[in-house]
């Protein structure tokens, strides 16, 4: 599915932090994937307090949702991805994390969110996904 991504000299640079600005996608099949946390599929924590390690973890989840949905990483246009105590030195575990499953040149749009807790207590990181294909 084509999609355009832009990023407006109006606004900030933020390709170079892991996201796009917009995301244009016409056409196709929404998928809505409900977030994922760093559970495998025994709902085994993968990671213990890791934020890097639950990260890659709930974004292999994210892949294999997507991939089961008939899609690809690719088709992802938008993330919501949900920190427990967000503090701007995570920043560099989640980049890390994201920039190990998405194109850099062509980064989906995102917002990261601080929270104080999730669903489980061990839980770091919870990451909603919406994609578009064909």
């Amino acid at each position: 599915m084509p999609k355009e991504y832009v990023n407006p000299k109006s606004l900030f640079p933020s390709v170079q932090h892991g996201f796009s600005q917009v995301v244009v996608a016409r056409g196709g099949k929404m998928v809505f994937i409900s977030g994922q946390t760093a559970w495998d599929t025994r709902k085994k924590i993968i990671g213990g307090d890791n934020l890097l390690e639950q990260a890659r973890q709930a974004m292999r989840n994210v892949q294999a949702a997507i991939e089961a949905a008939g899609g690809t990483l690719k088709d992802i246009v938008s993330l919501r991805i949900y920190i427990v105590n967000y503090q701007v030195e995570k920043a560099n575990a989640l980049r890390n994390a994201l920039n190990e499953f998405f194109s850099s040149a062509k980064p989906p749009a995102s917002t990261w969110i601080g929270v104080s807790a999730l669903a489980v207590p061990e839980f770091l990181i919870e990451i909603e996904a919406t994609a578009v294909s064909n």
